[in-house]
């Protein structure tokens, strides 16, 4: 049984991640399309790895677990900057991470399809969030608990999340 994440890690925007060592202030925002298309390629060489369906411990997600959420992130961030991009401040429907995890059966899909899946919806976002320039990066959206986003900050928050996940599976700091 996995014990449900409910850290607020939007932190990742002032301080950097001590554990995979992701800083939000070392990058262009421009640069997080091909971060997250490189990030995807990493993800498809973790689930060709014979032990994908091995849990480190019973209460850590697989590999391919991890990437079945990484999967469903990038495919629930582009529906969020769709609605950045065409309402003004729209508040983002919520979205149970652990249930979906539970209700997809994430463990026992198959590895080359999630990370033909992943690298898929990765693909989509990055051409998304490519195409947003001048000022809309500064158009809003908000989580239903309080956490409020410019495109920016949404694209910064949004990156860390695959990035540190690949950290979870493979051990490779972010920017080494």
């Amino acid at each position: 049984m996995i014990t449900p994440d409910t850290k607020d890690w939007t932190w990742v925007l002032r301080t950097p991640c001590p554990e995979c060592g992701f800083d939000a202030a070392t990058f262009a925002r421009e640069d997080v399309p091909a971060m997250l298309r490189a990030n995807a390629e990493g993800w498809r060489r973790a689930l060709a790895e014979p032990d994908v369906r091995k849990r480190p411990a019973p209460e850590v997600w697989s590999t391919l677990e991890y990437g079945c959420h990484v999967r469903d992130v990038c495919r629930i961030y582009l529906e969020r900057l769709r609605l950045i991009r065409t309402q003004d401040a729209p508040l983002f429907p919520n979205w149970d991470q652990d249930a979906t995890a539970v209700e997809d059966r994430y463990d026992t899909q198959d590895p080359r399809v999630v990370a033909d899946e992943l690298i898929a919806a990765a693909d989509r976002l990055a051409t998304a969030l490519a195409e947003v320039s001048g000022a809309e990066w500064d158009r809003t959206g908000s989580r239903s608990d309080g956490a409020h986003f410019t495109i920016d900050t949404f694209a910064r928050y949004f990156i860390h999340d695959p990035l540190h996940h690949l950290w979870d599976v493979t051990g490779q700091r972010v920017g080494h």
